[in-house]
């Protein structure tokens, strides 16, 4: 079998064994080439309709004043790298000059092509503490939407990177700095073929055929905080994109580096004839003297600039994480669980009956179901010697507000606003953690990194197009599983066989099925999102039940007297309310017992009108005390529902289930 899969056609890259020399020591690295990765992405044929070829802006307003940013075309920062192809129309920055010479005299006509890099070291091991660094990359020019879903596989394994533990070293900072020479020499390695395509371009094919000048640019580089950090070569303790102008953990600028003077010091120094200079001016400049960074010569490359906020680490595990650390100081652990066993049950939220002090691990998934939940259970709970709660309420609910508006996945200027001033009101009413004794001060970079989502928002898109969850989930796959296909010797060598064959499978798989549907071509525009009905019901009831069996069992004690007036109204909407209440009086049923349905399900559009976006899913239960099958009492459950009501007096909710059966929730 492993023969027939080898001798299927290949259509991603392979990839090489290849040696890297750091410090007079060799150490192997397994790779693909970066260019070939990127022009198998761009010319697959199914992700043709949704390629974007050029930036766009776009607006809210007819008066074009409000900007909406959502992908990466629609980011100012594929704008402004398509104007500076052009030397005419690009501003006068050193940066861009060498960059530059390199495309005067071509045809215009350059396609961008941002790309994405993840990098993040993961044990594939629970005890042997084994790890492995894979490196992804993906392209912008895929809608976001796309990139995340693992099955569109619009995210390829680029490297994996050595990971060594230079025991022979016994100077811990010898072995921190060995370890960041030899990932910048690795990813140089890598990216190499980027520093020519990207000045003058290169002939990339497109799924449609056509042909295109494309010139691939490092856009995004996408980590958590250290490994931001040894990307930019920056201390851990400190903002891996700029300099703030006072304390790290107060709400105050944070002016970025100017890669332009880093560029020219590293140009002007050598690190190897003049190491104690080069060591003194990088320690001025704020940065670690790091031999050659892959960066130097990636052309049209801002570095500082390519370091993007991160949802996952940054405030799931990293802001709320402190957050209810801080409010188990606050309140005892002993409350909140107290208080959190006894929330009521709900579709959306999970229901902690253990509390949230019992985890050992938390994942971010388990972290963003607590900040759900996290506002509701501080609420009225009176803190030591009498003190006010309501600069701590203020300053939980500004993290929160935070956190939830740089989710979105579409922003505008005025969204990007809210989000600062929620930041605002946290460092405002922050305070209240000190004079707690919770906290001596918040001088940590996570906290400091959220000054930074606003103006990477602008730059990139929304955080959606960058967020590590997306690449941890690729772990399973493309690291933990392939680790667990080998014999634990040399499995490097033997995971990248395994994900070839893995790869020549699933697109052989993609052949066959393209072969059965009749050759279909792919489609020209991207075909609308379709809405699922937004009441839906079970095809069979529950239960048949009396009248009296409702009131007694549901507490709708006013059942009948409700269903008779729906009745009414629903056969005679124009009566006066004398009239109807005449007719309720000498209505009569003809049936003693009705289904009853315990649960209805509910599609709630889009606020925002966006048809990319899903609908949200939610679920209405009605149930009275029971028994499972077991013999445990099952309590009691009615949740509280919201109708909209029209105009006229009637129901939009009874107007979209005509024909189905008849919702009627009694007012408490």
């Amino acid at each position: 079998m492993d023969k027939k899969v080898d001798a299927l056609p290949t259509f991603c890259p392979k990839f090489r064994r290849e040696e890297v020399m750091v410090d007079g020591e060799t150490f192997e690295i397994f790779h693909r080439n970066v260019l070939e990765c990127i022009a198998e992405i761009f010319g697959r044929h199914d992700l043709t309709p949704h390629l974007k070829f050029k930036p766009e802006r776009h607006y809210a307003d007819a008066d074009m004043t409000v900007r909406i940013y959502g992908d990466v075309h629609t980011g100012k920062w594929w704008w402004e790298v398509q104007v500076s192809m052009n030397p005419r129309t690009a501003p006068s920055s050193p940066r861009l000059l060498q960059s530059q010479k390199a495309v005067e005299g071509e045809t215009p006509g350059a396609t961008i092509i941002p790309v994405h890099i993840s990098s993040d070291k993961t044990l594939v091991t629970s005890f042997l503490g084994k790890s492995v660094y894979p490196v992804y990359i993906t392209i912008g020019n895929i809608p976001k939407e796309i990139r995340r879903k693992p099955s569109m596989h619009a995210q390829v394994l680029l490297a994996y990177l050595p990971v060594a533990r230079l025991d022979h070293m016994v100077s811990e900072s010898s072995k921190r700095r060995a370890s960041q020479n030899l990932f910048h020499a690795c990813m140089r390695h890598i990216l190499r073929p980027l520093e020519n395509a990207g000045a003058k371009g290169v002939q990339v094919k497109s799924g449609d055929g056509l042909v295109r000048r494309c010139h691939p640019i490092l856009a995004v580089y996408a980590g958590d905080h250290p490994e931001q950090c040894l990307v930019s070569c920056i201390k851990t303790s400190e903002c891996p994109k700029g300099t703030p102008s006072g304390p790290l953990g107060e709400n105050v600028p944070c002016h970025p580096r100017d890669i332009d003077d880093i560029l020219e010091a590293l140009e002007e120094f050598n690190p190897l004839e003049q190491p104690r200079e080069y060591a003194a001016w990088c320690s001025g400049m704020g940065i670690k003297p790091v031999l050659n960074p892959f960066w130097k010569f990636l052309p049209y490359t801002n570095i500082y600039q390519s370091i993007t906020p991160d949802i996952l680490h940054q405030l799931h595990q990293g802001m709320t994480k402190h957050l209810i650390s801080w409010l188990q100081s606050a309140f005892g652990t002993l409350e909140l669980n107290h208080r959190c066993r006894y929330l009521p049950l709900n579709h959306n939220v999970r229901h902690f009956s253990k509390g949230i002090s019992g985890f050992s691990r938390i994942s971010g998934k388990e972290h963003a179901e607590i900040c759900k939940v996290l506002l509701g259970l501080i609420i009225g709970l009176p803190l030591p010697d009498d003190c006010s709660s309501d600069k701590l309420l203020r300053a939980v609910r500004g993290i929160l507000d935070f956190l939830y508006l740089a989710q979105l996945p579409s922003h505008t200027d005025e969204t990007l606003n809210k989000m600062s001033a929620a930041l605002d009101a946290f460092h405002t009413n922050k305070s209240i953690f000190t004079e707690l004794q919770i906290r001596d001060d918040f001088n940590f970079p996570k906290l400091h990194s959220l000054l930074h989502y606003a103006s990477s928002i602008r730059l990139f898109g929304t955080t959606d197009n960058y967020n590590t969850e997306h690449t941890e989930r690729l772990h399973i796959d493309l690291a933990k599983n392939a680790y667990t296909a080998t014999n634990r010797k040399d499995e490097l060598a033997q995971m990248v066989v395994w994900l070839e064959r893995k790869e020549k499978i699933a697109r052989f798989d993609e052949f066959i099925r393209w072969r059965l549907c009749g050759r279909p071509p792919p489609p020209k525009e991207i075909p609308p999102s379709t809405h699922r009905t937004h009441i839906q019901i079970a095809r069979n009831p529950t239960a048949l039940m009396s009248f009296d069996d409702i009131c007694n069992e549901y507490g709708a004690r006013n059942f009948r007297g409700a269903l008779s007036k729906f009745l009414v109204h629903r056969a005679n909407p124009h009566v006066s309310q004398v009239e109807l209440r005449d007719a309720v009086t000498h209505f009569s049923f003809e049936f003693s017992h009705i289904p009853v349905f315990q649960k209805v399900k509910m599609w709630i559009q889009d606020l925002q009108g966006r048809a990319e976006t899903d609908d949200t899913l939610d679920v209405v239960h009605v149930r009275r005390q029971s028994k499972a099958k077991s013999g445990r009492k099952l309590s009691a459950r009615f949740d509280t529902v919201l109708i909209s009501v029209s105009p006229n007096g009637g129901s939009d909710e009874y107007n979209s289930v005509q024909g189905q059966h008849c919702i009627l929730i009694e007012e408490v």
